[in-house]
């Protein structure tokens, strides 16, 4: 067992002078340094606050889950929780600035499937997932929403549909960027309905929502805890939701399924990342924190306000989910021909 009370050092020393003639010593020597360091490291870890990148507007699905699950995690490691939002690009800058970050465990990512699954799957970007980021649990998945602007005299899924036939390629529908799970629900509406339609690419689901109060554009996708009180106000109509059983949020509201699309199945997940140079002693104790932090009952209250029911999915659980879904989703993207900038 490595002991970092000096007797690594010690025992590293005494076989300096072999060293010259063994490079198997000099081998052993070095990750024993190194092994020493990490453990030393993970000593003192926690000592600063942890920064989370949330690769999305403040207000987003993306950066509510980040902020859920901060003040359980807080409780946890005894430091604070400082949000970061960089937003742009289906989230890709701001996982590739979380990957570039010190290899320190003070930088965590909301990833989601944008960035860690869709855009992966049909560009080479400067991050491997796999190889770059390791999954430390997933904390939140919830359904979407079809909603329409208030003005636009319809009321079901079928009537939409008329509507969009009436008007091939005048339709516009919001997504919260090209590679969004927003973006592949409108290309498995638009697929299963046999409709056109314009895309109109957001940087989140926060600015098509306003536009989408504004009138500006005609439908959306989104998050069903983001538009369930803008719906319950008026300002909105909602005609469908992506889920097998319809939500709590909005029991009235019907799936996709009851309106006679039932391949039109989506959610959305994030889940928190380490760099992948994170010392492993410090990863560790990452992984078990936010398995703490998954439990605590005041954050499992907070997911079901927002109309998600989550299981404690840890470290390994969450590899293979991520594994899962690029399976399912890239010959979608690829059917689609979607492309990334």
């Amino acid at each position: 067992m490595l002991r970092a009370d000096g007797m690594g050092l010690a025992n590293c020393s005494s076989i300096s002078n072999p060293i010259r003639k063994s490079s198997m010593k000099s081998v052993l020597c070095t990750a024993l340094l190194l092994a020493l360091a990490g453990q030393a490291a993970a000593a003192e870890f926690p000592s600063q606050p942890i920064r989370f990148v949330i690769p999305f507007s403040a207000g987003g699905p993306t950066d509510t889950a980040g902020r859920l699950i901060a003040e359980p995690l807080r409780r946890q490691l005894g430091q604070p929780i400082v949000i970061e939002n960089r937003p742009g690009a289906s989230g890709v800058p701001g996982t590739e600035a979380a990957v570039n970050s010190p290899n320190d465990g003070y930088t965590l990512v909301v990833g989601g499937i944008a960035p860690i699954v869709l855009v992966p799957a049909v560009k080479k970007l400067r991050y491997d997932v796999d190889k770059d980021l390791v999954p430390l649990g997933l904390i939140w998945r919830s359904p979407q929403v079809f909603a329409v602007r208030a003005s636009l005299d319809v009321k079901t899924i079928a009537d939409f549909v008329a509507y969009a036939k009436a008007n091939a390629g005048k339709v516009t529908i919001g997504s919260a960027g090209i590679g969004t799970v927003t973006h592949l629900a409108n290309e498995l509406f638009k697929d299963e309905a046999g409709i056109t339609f314009t895309h109109v690419p957001y940087r989140s689901t926060s600015n098509s929502i306003t536009d989408l109060i504004g009138g500006q554009i005609d439908a959306i996708f989104g998050d069903v805890a983001i538009l369930a009180p803008q719906v319950k106000a008026g300002a909105i109509k909602a005609l469908a939701i992506t889920s097998d059983k319809r939500s709590p949020l909005l029991p009235e509201l019907p799936t996709m399924g009851e309106a006679g699309l039932p391949n039109v199945k989506t959610e959305v997940w994030f889940g928190l990342l380490a760099p992948a140079r994170t010392p492993a002693p410090i990863l560790d104790q990452l992984k078990r924190a936010v398995a703490a932090a998954q439990e605590d009952p005041d954050y499992r209250a907070s997911l079901l306000k927002y109309g998600t029911v989550l299981n404690s999915v840890g470290s390994e659980q969450f590899a293979d989910f991520i594994h899962a879904e690029s399976r399912r989703w890239t010959p979608i993207l690829q059917k689609a021909g979607v492309k990334f900038e």
